[in-house]
């Protein structure tokens, strides 16, 4: 077992307990919605708000169920790291923890890549060049990515309001595609007439599915943040389930009003905002509906970025603390209280993988192969946090989260059309994982034995 933690009375850091229900409420909100899903959901019709509601009842209600339960029972930081370590041991513990967070490192360069070239895309012609434009993107995507990580270093009582104002900016652009796909509604200009809501099972429809279920997927992030919650053991429960409510009625709503905008075989999976705003702009007479958007949307990626970076910065603080990594990770600005020291080593990790994305092939296709070793990886914590929650009494409702979580990693398992060769493809995917967790264990091994 992992040695004791040094108490308060013995100097250990401790960290100031700045968030509320309402910041967290807004803390997920900002960590979960991706306002991109809207677009990818709507290509595939009317069917996709039932798949919606589907991937909520296993997939959603399952994973709150299991924060809400195991947040109450270890209610201290460092959440499914945690949860998993007095659970299953430490190093079971430290491999969640190791997965999580490095899976979360190669995630973000992508997030910011994606969310600026949408934003930009909406903000009218010259946008649209801006977006086309890699270099430009990649010096915004690292303004974001400074931004956010800066804010959260000076602390969470300046940090959340990234947070809050990026959760606070998705919804509002939501609001305004469904308040502009009610006008369409009121005037007849419906382009999708919401019928045959049930979805056509195939191999495409079950791969679709197990990608949106993990839309959901970032209720566990405010958890991990436990040593900093007021009264967590009864915040995190409430605000779990008050955002993923919110949440699923974002998804759903947003859905239908895309859908209402634009015919799904018209909408394009990367400008089908772009799409939407467009064809709301023109209903509502309104033409700079568009540049509205761009900036809510790109108020909502920084909030989004802000509040990974900060969720992520404590997985490995509490590792620290244990001593299964360096005793840098677990000390605390001595003026913010805030594990800076992590804060900068992931902007500075996500800054090099961005300007490695603008740099020759070979080093583009190393980043690539990073990329698809995370890809199982970042299942992995669901698979114990299920697993835990089961042992809390959970048994049914882990069940149906573990089911949705192996489908995912059986989907990601599977070769894309565009892989030259399939078996090259598993051997990189399959390799690479087996590399990360061999890593981890070196490291736990030498941790341990020090």
């Amino acid at each position: 077992m992992a040695p004791d933690r040094p108490g308060d009375a013995s100097g250990a850091p401790v960290l100031k307990r700045e968030l509320g229900l309402r910041d967290l409420v807004l803390f997920n909100l900002a960590a979960v919605v991706g306002i991109r899903w809207l677009a990818a959901a709507a290509r595939v019709g009317p069917a996709s708000l039932t798949l919606w509601l589907l991937a909520a009842v296993f997939f959603f209600v399952p994973a709150a169920l299991a924060v809400a339960r195991l947040s109450a029972r270890w209610p201290e930081q460092g959440g499914l790291y945690v949860w998993t370590r007095r659970s299953f041991g430490d190093w079971h513990g430290f491999l969640c923890g190791w997965c999580y967070w490095l899976s979360n490192l190669f995630y973000f360069p992508n997030l910011l890549l994606a969310g600026l070239a949408i934003a930009a895309y909406l903000a009218g012609e010259r946008g649209q060049a801006m977006s086309e434009n890699r270099a430009l993107l990649i010096a915004g995507s690292l303004v974001v990515l400074w931004v956010g990580a800066l804010s959260n270093i000076v602390g969470l009582r300046v940090g959340k309001w990234t947070e809050n104002l990026g959760a606070l900016a998705t919804y509002a652009a939501g609001i305004l595609l469904l308040v502009s796909g009610a006008v369409a509604w009121k005037r007849g200009a419906v382009a999708t007439p919401l019928a045959g809501l049930w979805p056509r099972w195939n191999w495409g429809t079950v791969n679709f599915w197990s990608q949106i279920a993990f839309a959901f997927g970032g209720l566990e992030l405010g958890a991990v943040m436990g040593g900093e919650i007021r009264d967590p053991q009864r915040t995190v429960p409430r605000a779990a389930w008050l955002s993923g409510i919110a949440i699923a009625l974002f998804y759903v709503a947003g859905t239908a009003a895309v859908l209402v905008l634009v015919a799904p075989g018209e909408i394009s999976v990367i400008t089908g905002l772009a799409q939407a705003g467009t064809r709301a702009g023109q209903i509502l007479g309104v033409s700079w509906f568009g540049q509205v958007l761009a900036g809510l949307i790109l108020a909502g990626i920084t909030g989004q970025l802000g509040a990974w970076l900060a969720g992520s910065a404590r997985v490995p603080f509490a590792i620290g603390l244990d001593r299964y990594l360096p005793s840098a990770f677990a000390r605390l600005h001595p003026r913010w209280g805030t594990p800076h020291l992590i804060i900068l080593l992931e902007a500075a990790a996500c800054s090099f993988f961005l300007l490695v994305m603008q740099a020759g092939e070979s080093l583009r296709a190393g980043y690539q192969l990073l990329v698809d070793m995370t890809v199982i990886t970042y299942f992995v914590p669901f698979v114990y946090m299920f697993l835990a929650a089961a042992r809390q009494g959970l048994r049914w409702s882990a069940l149906a989260g573990l089911v949705v979580t192996w489908l995912a990693i059986a989907v990601s398992l599977a070769p894309p059309e565009e892989a030259r060769s399939p078996w090259l493809f598993e051997a990189k995917l399959i390799g690479g994982c087996a590399v990360l967790a061999a890593t981890a264990r070196i490291v736990f091994t030498r941790a341990r034995g020090a």
